[in-house]
């Protein structure tokens, strides 16, 4: 069996549990890469990526790089002297640092590749209305998430499913897997396939424009939407109220299939209950979060807000 030295690349949460599980399984990691720490938030203070903190308590040798072309940098990592790197959320690499170790480098991405290549596959994989999704391992190449396959794991998602509980999933599911091929790795059985070419559907960076919500749209659409938005970065839309134009995140909702004549975007209150009108039916909103006021349920909103009664959606 091979001795496996690994760099283990991330940044935010999802790879903290990777992080986790190949210490658990007692992999030998001899040094983190992540983001630079920058400033946060309203007051500014200096951010710590999540994987920065996790390597941090578990006294881990971690690079911060700004330019990962950097000769300094390469130094660094050179003299880490990994065999293997292991990449989860994280940039994409110059061909000088994938190339570097003699087992390779391998990524866990959050699809069943080709599909959803990109930046938000969870998200897009529910905006889309997919039944099923899944992780992949596979090992990087001078493009973006088209190395050939080691492993892949699928798994199935309800239909009421936010991207909040998948990619929770998603996290734990990816664990097992990266530790599955760091095993199949170091017993130097790895086999791998090319990824089949196919019309794949994409999973671009999601932008503000990206996640406003067309009341347009089917009922089935914009439900979809939202849950592949809640709870990060959220669907929104804009509240005409009176002479009020107030931006909304929209978090739980349900849908209800039904006939009306209100004009799409009507907003309908009830002492415990908002919903708004769409094509055949309504999306019933359980909880938002009107501009400068916390998150809240629909009927503590609605304790201390007053809708007008030509308020919409738009």
């Amino acid at each position: 069996m091979r001795d496996l030295r690994i760099v283990f690349m991330g940044t935010p949460d999802f790879a903290v549990c990777i992080l986790k599980g190949l210490l658990a399984n007692k992999f030998n990691v001899v040094g983190v890469i992540t983001a630079p720490d920058k400033p946060a938030g309203r007051g500014r203070k200096i951010h710590q990526s999540a994987v920065k903190k996790f390597a941090s308590e578990n006294g881990l040798t971690i690079l911060q790089p700004t330019n990962l072309k950097a000769p300094e940098f390469l130094l660094n990592l050179k003299e880490l002297n990994a065999n293997l790197q292991v990449v989860v959320a994280f940039r994409m690499l110059p061909t000088a640092v994938w190339e570097m170790p003699e087992f390779g480098t391998f990524n866990l991405h959050a699809s069943l590749l080709p599909d959803y290549r990109g930046a938000a596959p969870i998200n897009w994989a529910i905006i889309n209305g997919e039944s099923k999704t899944g992780v992949t391992t596979f090992f990087i190449d001078d493009k973006i998430d088209t190395g050939e396959i080691i492993l892949q794991s699928e798994i199935s998602i309800s239909e009421n499913e936010t991207v909040g509980e998948l990619h929770d999933k998603l996290m734990h599911l990816g664990s097992d897997l990266v530790n599955e091929t760091a095993q199949l790795i170091a017993d130097g059985k790895v086999t791998t396939s090319k990824q089949p070419e196919k019309e794949e559907k994409s999973a671009p960076k999601l932008f503000t424009d990206t996640c406003k919500v067309d009341w347009s749209d089917s009922l089935l659409n914009i439900y979809n939407k939202v849950r592949g938005l809640n709870p990060y970065p959220a669907a929104w839309s804009e509240l005409e109220n009176g002479d009020e134009l107030i931006k909304v995140k929209i978090y739980d909702v349900t849908k209800e299939i039904d006939q009306h004549k209100f004009e799409v975007g009507t907003i309908i209150t009830t002492k415990k209950e908002i919903k708004i009108a769409v094509k055949n039916g309504y999306l019933n909103i359980g909880t938002l979060k009107l501009a400068g006021k916390r998150k809240m349920d629909a009927k503590n909103l609605l304790n201390g807000y007053a809708f007008l009664s030509n308020a919409k959606m738009s």
